[in-house]
């Protein structure tokens, strides 16, 4: 090796194509692997790591400065840090913000997780924005490069990775007791704040686990359904597209997000597809087909739905104007749309937030 390697003091990165970083530690000591992807959000990083769509994911962030407004509890979309891991450039112990509860170093350790820091992020970025999705692992524990490199082999691929069941709520739940349209959310790996959207508009909102029955949800006689955004790929989750499927038959009203909105199309009999690096950031450009207005959207995800603009059962709504893929499609002769980017972005463009209106009012 030809970088000593302190334990305790530094830390290494090792991509799947065998690339090496060497960097410093950040959280908890110890060794984690998943796959590496990018996120060019420049703010919010609290609502990045407890997003569960990114379970089982390596966050690299392209913001220079990480921790420097502390880790504040309000600042959630889960219970917990769902990241496998992080790699940063600049990692700061001190933070500036007053009503933070600790450090984000603090907040990382009492969350057992594992990160590296003082890494050329640009030219990691660059390296798998070339190269495409791959597998990585950062260990501040392990000094023989060849050891991570077969753990490392031994870590699971992305694609046909069924990961909803490791972040859904086991139990059925009230978020949300008003008197207005009753909401049931399917929780395949939900950010609380899709919830909170609909609160916030007087719903009655409900949250049942991911591989809840047709029956158990209908039993709560709700007037819409919510299909959440969440990890991995959609194409195992057979029983749950059956239930979708069930909804469609019987003419529910149905909202999809993300994970949601591939899980809805592949209802449909539409395909999903693995891309070659997925859309994770604050900033990216969707065009409404409908209205012919452009949404600044938050995004985070590496399927995509293939459909053409010709397609009898769907009309595609929204597309990536960098670079064309499908954002958003309705139902044709159905109250059922999705959408692939996140419209409940907390904090994020709220120039989406209209959908959740859209919904309620077609109930």
């Amino acid at each position: 090796m030809d970088k000593e390697l302190k334990l305790g003091e530094n830390a290494v990165l090792i991509l799947e194509d065998g690339k090496t970083f060497f960097g410093s530690t950040i959280g908890k000591i110890g060794t984690t692997s998943g796959e590496i992807c990018f996120n060019t959000g420049m703010s919010g990083y609290q609502e990045i790591f407890t997003d569960p769509s990114y379970f089982g994911q390596i966050i690299v962030s392209t913001s220079n400065h990480i921790g420097n407004y502390g880790a504040y509890n309000q600042d959630l979309e889960s219970d917990s840090v769902k990241i496998a891991g992080l790699i940063c450039k600049t990692y700061s112990d001190n933070y500036s913000r007053t009503i933070a509860n600790s450090s984000l170093d603090e907040w990382f350790i009492g969350n057992n997780l594992t990160g590296i820091s003082d890494i050329d992020t640009r030219q990691v970025v660059r390296h798998i924005r070339d190269k495409g999705a791959m597998n990585c692992i950062i260990s501040s524990e392990i000094l023989d490069i060849e050891e991570l490199k077969d753990q490392l082999s031994r870590t699971p691929i992305m694609e046909g990775l069924e990961l909803a069941s490791k972040v859904s709520t086991k139990n059925a739940y009230n978020f949300s007791n008003q008197n207005g349209h009753k909401i049931a959310i399917i929780d395949y790996g939900m950010k609380k704040s899709i919830a909170q959207c609909f609160a916030d508009r007087g719903c009655a909102v409900k949250v049942f686990p991911h591989n809840s029955s047709f029956s158990d949800i209908m039993s709560w006689e709700p007037d819409g359904i919510m299909l959440s955004n969440g990890p991995g790929d959609p194409a195992p989750l057979t029983s749950e597209i059956k239930v979708i499927q069930n909804f469609f038959e019987a003419k529910i009203p149905i909202f999809g997000i993300c994970l949601g909105h591939q899980l809805l199309s592949r209802a449909l009999g539409l395909e999903t597809f693995k891309m070659h690096n997925g859309h994770r950031g604050l900033n990216h450009p969707v065009k409404n087909l409908i209205t012919n207005h452009s949404e600044i959207t938050s995004q985070n995800h590496g399927f995509a739905v293939k459909v053409d603009f010709d397609n009898p059962l769907v009309d595609i709504t929204h597309v990536n104007l960098n670079d064309d893929t499908v954002e958003g499609i309705k139902v044709k002769g159905h109250k059922a749309f999705s959408v692939q980017y996140h419209p409940e972005a907390s904090p994020g463009p709220h120039d989406s937030r209209y959908l959740f209106d859209q919904f309620l009012n077609q109930l």
